[in-house]
């Protein structure tokens, strides 16, 4: 039987683990944590870093130096990790400290956000919309070390991002896969200049560069959300590819569903649509996996299809939607159709006309002296 002593024992040996593996005890056990000593400098035992950035090989060797460099948005020394990322990677390294980092919930090297793999300034747009502030760090140095430490103080479930509900355009846009061309070795300088002679050896990319916008991108601008070439590409195909525009006729309040599982039943999409507002009918086209959701009222149709546009879905199976036709025009497709046809005169004094009414038809000449018919 284990006595008080033994069990003190245990603990202060697990204690003494923790402490040299680099952690840090919590209500929960231990955690990887950042150590900041009296000077500001930042001491950790593991990078906060995005999949894309760590690379496709899952047995990834770090090189790191304590204090090795000084962090790119607070200029304070941190911990610098260096790793190749991914088998046909380059090599990459942390340029932000994890305060700066957690602060801003992006990962230090690529700085992009961790949730949505998007960059600040398009996360900050869609959150702000959500009722949720824009955390900024002050451009002076005191300022932004106060506000660094004040941070610090607080647990990891009181970090400011997080706290809201998503916006539909940021789990449109959101990229929820590793996206390894970022990892890509860079353009060849020399070849550029046609001076590489290396060859098929040189470990950069022998390709020119396409210039553009996406050429004059700075690292300042893309941490703080603002200016960033990137966010603006993005938005710029999020409000032209990812915005369902309403039609200009207001009586349309109907909206087209594509691409139904074989078992999905009126019930299912009335769950999904019933919160918006009153549902005039649902029409379930079972042969074609289709429905047609009619609302009572356009502004209702109009806020389920800016919440559900690209993201519904219906037993794991992705969601095709669109606005529905008016029904005018499939009235007058038929009436043009019947346009099409000879009219018919009404009336008593209309005699139908026959081919064995007329001679001529039934190749017969006419006799002398009698007069052919003209109907």
């Amino acid at each position: 039987q284990e006595g008080p002593r033994s069990r003190r024992t245990h603990a202060r040996r697990v204690r003494a683990r923790g402490r040299e593996c680099g952690g840090a005890m919590t209500e929960r056990g231990y955690r990887i944590a950042a150590d900041v000593n009296k000077e500001g400098w930042e001491k950790a035992s593991f990078p906060v870093l995005c999949e894309t950035c760590l690379g496709d090989n899952p047995y990834v060797r770090m090189q790191k130096e304590d204090y090795g460099v000084e962090c790119k948005i607070c200029v304070r020394p941190f911990t610098i990790f260096r790793w190749k990322a991914g088998t046909m990677g380059r090599y990459k390294a942390t340029i932000i400290c994890q305060s700066c980092a957690k602060m801003k919930n992006v990962c230090q090297t690529c700085l992009f956000d961790l949730e949505y793999g998007l960059p600040v300034q398009v996360r900050d747009k869609f959150l702000e919309e959500q009722g949720q502030s824009k955390i900024a760090i002050p451009a002076s140095r005191i300022g932004r070390d106060y506000t660094l430490q004040e941070m610090q103080k607080k647990d990891d479930n009181e970090l400011p991002y997080g706290k809201t509900a998503a916006h539909p355009m940021l789990k449109r846009l959101a990229r929820m896969t590793p996206y390894y061309k970022r990892n890509e070795a860079r353009i060849c300088t020399f070849y550029v200049k046609g001076a590489c002679n290396r060859g098929q050896d040189c470990p950069f990319r022998h390709e020119l560069p396409e210039g553009g916008e996406l050429a004059n991108q700075k690292l300042r601008d893309r941490f703080h959300g603002e200016n960033d070439p990137v966010a603006a590409k993005i938005l710029r195909r999020a409000e032209e590819d990812m915005t369902l525009r309403p039609p200009e006729d207001r009586a349309i309040t109907t909206l087209y569903l594509g691409g139904l599982p074989p078992a999905c039943k009126e019930k299912d999409v009335k769950n999904e649509f019933y919160v918006f507002g009153e549902i005039r009918s649902i029409k379930m086209v079972p042969k074609q996996n289709c429905a047609f959701v009619t609302f009572m009222t356009r502004e209702v149709a109009e806020e389920a299809a800016s919440k559900l546009y690209r993201i519904l879905k219906i037993g794991d199976k992705q969601i095709s939607m669109m606005w529905g036709r008016p029904q005018e025009k499939a009235a007058g497709a038929a009436s043009s159709s019947d346009a099409a046809a000879p009219e018919v005169p009404t009336g008593s004094t209309y005699m139908p006309y026959y081919p064995s009414m007329d001679p001529m038809a039934q190749g017969n000449c006419p006799l002398e002296g009698e007069m052919v018919d003209q109907r």
